[in-house]
């Protein structure tokens, strides 16, 4: 394997593409058409996730594919400008570099498109640095985080989840959207898994028609998770925990602030609350740094 010093803090596995994102200083309907901005940002759940981490001062590394193509090549340069390890991402010569667009009011997210064909199609392949060597091998698997997205194709999620790859990691899992997050079902269970997830996620995810973030999380520890963290925009944000007997579940209320974005502030908050983790801060001290610093992108106050 490569030197121990050269090694990330972290693998960082699913979606990294280009962001475009149109946001209107109004509150917008469907159907609607309204002046704004439209900027295009490096982002997809598993590189605003490294790219928080490196701004927290680790090492992430980016296991995605990224096409060979100006666009990738672009985004690449970018990603490796801000302290993410580039070094095993899949460059796929067959495929575009992945895109997402969404549309964004003072009332929050209107609509999205992932176009993440390129990852889904790429597969496996994303993960042979975990089982040949510079980051791993079945024999001797890889025992840091890893941050987990819901992009992957569920057939892959299912196999990580059976995969000896993983099982001395510390998974942490963001499901991506409402739409992706069934694919996670498999890794419900897993001892070893995290799972980050927002009020509608929950209630897919478990089937049951929850009323607030700490009865998604009592629900999903009763349905065998053995830790989520489940936030629901601008109202309590709760903590469940299978193993704290003595407070299962924790909340906390996010402060109120103006709205200047939305997209990838979910992201923001796992990682805030893995490095707060990471630093030795008990659980009611690390919700408490995640939700500032979520909030703290929502409102504009820090850089995307």
């Amino acid at each position: 394997m490569t030197s121990q010093i050269s090694q990330p803090d972290i693998l960082c596995i699913g979606s990294a593409l280009w962001d475009i994102i149109g946001r209107a200083p109004v509150p917008m309907q469907c159907g609607e058409d309204v002046g704004g901005r439209i900027t295009r940002l490096p982002g997809g759940v598993a590189l605003n996730i490294a790219m928080t981490l490196a701004r927290f001062g680790l090492r992430p590394a980016l296991l995605t594919a990224i096409g060979h193509d100006a666009e990738g090549d672009e985004l690449i340069r970018a990603a490796v400008g801000l302290g993410i390890d580039c070094r095993h991402v899949c460059r796929t010569a067959d495929l575009p570099t992945d895109r997402y667009m969404a549309i964004e009011g003072t009332n929050g997210l209107i609509a999205a498109v992932a176009d993440a064909h390129s990852l889904e199609q790429a597969g496996a392949r994303i993960l042979a640095p975990m089982s040949d060597g510079p980051l791993g091998r079945a024999s001797a698997p890889w025992t840091g985080p890893v941050a987990l997205d819901g992009n992957l194709t569920g057939p892959l999620l299912a196999q990580i989840a059976q995969s000896p790859l993983f099982s001395a990691a510390d998974l942490r899992i963001v499901p991506a959207s409402p739409g992706k997050v069934a694919r996670l079902l498999p890794l419900l269970a897993q001892p070893n898994a995290t799972f980050y997830i927002n009020l509608a996620e929950a209630r897919i995810l478990a089937q049951r028609p929850f009323t607030s973030a700490a009865e998604a999380a009592q629900g999903l520890l009763a349905q065998g998770a053995r830790r989520v963290l489940v936030t629901d925009g601008a109202r309590l944000v709760a903590d469940g925990a299978a193993h704290d007997g003595a407070a299962p579940v924790l909340t906390h209320a996010p402060p109120p602030v103006p709205v200047a974005r939305v997209t990838g502030a979910g992201d923001t908050f796992m990682a805030a609350h893995l490095v707060a983790e990471r630093q030795g801060a008990a659980r009611a001290e690390a919700l408490e740094r995640a939700v500032h610093a979520a909030t703290r992108y929502v409102s504009g106050e820090i850089a995307p």
